[in-house]
């Protein structure tokens, strides 16, 4: 890994000086946070001038992909701000963050820690002391695998999540500060306090992904990869669309490979293109992800887990989760974000009888592949007899886990959702990244070529009991062994990954 100069690193310290100034002067009682998005593909130099003629206040700028972030406590602020010359859309974020289941960016210049060279991964054979608990790293073959290519320093995955616990014993060997940030509020801080997770499943994904081969505890899919926590959820798990934005700007801007989103992205389940509001923050995000894959970042989305056909959608009577849900018809006019954005690997989650898990979301177009996420009702085994997935947690927030596990001081702990399916492919990716392969669209594809393909259940009666939350309709898995609704291309496979 290519080290900073001093002249870099006194530039990291004047722009985190003025990164902390604005996350110092949090948004006032009554203010409210919005996205800004431009007609072009850039933010205009009065845009601070003009903000405040609308009675709002530019908090940062996202100049390469026309997106501001503005503060105000005018109501009729997003009204005013679509009035303003070259303004597509505005939107207030503030109250409409969703919950996890289960301005340009000089900073980016200065941390690229981009390596020099060829990128060569090195074996990671052997096992760690809780590694006969990970049946989930058994179904995808993740131990042969990394006893052929247990992935590269060279390589850098983002965990966009809750942030991570970089003190964590199975983590700390692999976490990269330098490209490590919080986007809380829109605005990139490299405090290490503020990207810390507070929330534990930030910390749970990234085990998952990149936890070292190191004689104690777990061992992730890829052990040698370098690991940045990319913080975008709060505390309580929500996660704003000026944090998203961020998130994906940083991680374009910093060249990072790959890309873990165990989370939704925006205000609703489901966002809406007829809604004016829902519209410009849908565009905002979808321009920031898009930045990130054209600056050679690999996506990878989990689905979902409300059991829901994202190909055949009709209702939604879950959001806005963080208040008071409504309920709204919509159609496929109406998309999930991060998942169903175009070039992102979507994720459904299995169990341990490699059978859909009895929640998890799937859909025609939508999903990619499938991975081992859990499924505490319907596959319950010798190798998983609570049918979760064990990885690592926060030691301050190991009382709010049910079900946890020690090693000596190292905290671990039981979860399942698509959340937990979407980082095993993320380290497939990250393997498969550490043999060379760099464009995100040949990544994505050996990611889908190298899985096995799962055909439709035999018997869909097992899932009666569990109709869409959304809309109460059953599920039904559409398609053939070679790509269905439920696995996608099939069930991922890292030791294929690193060696076809």
């Amino acid at each position: 890994m290519n080290k900073l100069s001093n002249s870099a690193w006194l530039m990291i310290a004047s722009l985190a000086a003025c990164v902390s100034l604005l996350i110092s002067a949090p948004a006032s009682a009554g203010q409210d946070t919005y996205i800004v998005l431009y007609k072009a593909n850039s933010v205009p130099s009065n845009a601070a001038t003009a903000l405040s003629a609308a009675g709002g206040k530019l908090v940062w700028s996202y100049r390469e992909i026309g997106v501001a972030i503005a503060q105000s406590s005018d109501a009729n602020f997003a009204a005013k701000a679509r009035k303003i010359a070259g303004v597509q859309g505005a939107a207030a974020t503030s109250g409409l963050g969703v919950k996890v289941d289960g301005g340009g960016l000089a900073i980016a210049e200065a941390l690229d820690a981009s390596p020099a060279g060829p990128i060569t991964g090195a074996p990671a054979a052997g096992d760690d002391n809780l590694s006969g608990l990970q049946w989930d790293m058994v179904q995808i073959s993740a131990p042969q695998a990394r006893a052929v290519n247990g992935g590269s320093p060279s390589v850098l995955v983002g965990d966009i999540d809750s942030g991570l616990d970089y003190t964590h014993p199975d983590l700390a060997p692999n976490v990269d500060f330098a490209n490590s940030v919080s986007c809380i509020g829109g605005v990139p801080n490299q405090d290490p306090a503020a990207w810390n997770d507070d929330n534990g499943h930030g910390t749970h994904t990234a085990g998952t992904i990149a936890a070292a081969r190191n004689g104690i505890g777990i061992v992730g899919v890829a052990p040698n990869v370098r690991i940045a926590g990319i913080k975008a959820g709060n505390a309580d798990g929500f996660f704003f669309p000026e944090a998203v934005v961020c998130a994906f700007m940083w991680a374009g801007s910093h060249h990072i490979q790959v890309t873990n989103n165990s989370y939704f992205a925006d205000p609703w389940l489901f966002n809406c293109r007829n809604d004016a509001g829902q519209r410009a923050i849908w565009e905002a995000e979808r321009r920031a992800i898009r930045y990130a894959m054209q600056n050679g970042t690999v996506v990878v989305a989990a689905e979902g887990n409300e059991a829901d056909d994202l190909a055949h959608p009709t209702q939604d009577v879950t959001s806005p989760d963080n208040s008071t849900p409504v309920t709204r018809e919509i159609t496929n006019a109406c998309a999930v974000v991060p998942t169903e954005v175009a070039g992102v690997i979507g994720v459904t989650a299995n169990g341990n009888k490699v059978l859909k898990s009895y929640y998890s979301s799937y859909g025609v177009g939508s999903v990619q592949v499938i991975a081992p996420g859990g499924d505490s009702r319907l596959q319950l085994t010798a190798a998983a007899p609570n049918g979760r997935v064990l990885s690592t947690y926060p030691a301050a927030l190991i009382g709010t886990c049910a079900r946890k596990v020690f090693d000596g001081a190292a905290t671990y702990c039981y979860l399942q959702g698509t959340s937990m399916a979407s980082p095993h492919v993320a380290g497939v990716a990250a393997l498969i990244a550490s043999t060379g392969v760099t464009s995100p669209g040949a990544i994505a594809s050996k990611v889908n070529t190298t899985a096995d393909p799962q055909p439709c259940p035999a018997d869909l009666s097992i899932y009666a009991f569990f109709p869409s939350v959304s809309n109460g309709a059953p599920q039904v898995c559409d398609g053939g062994p070679g790509y269905n609704s439920f696995n996608g291309h099939g069930q991922v496979n890292a030791l294929t990954a690193v060696s076809k």
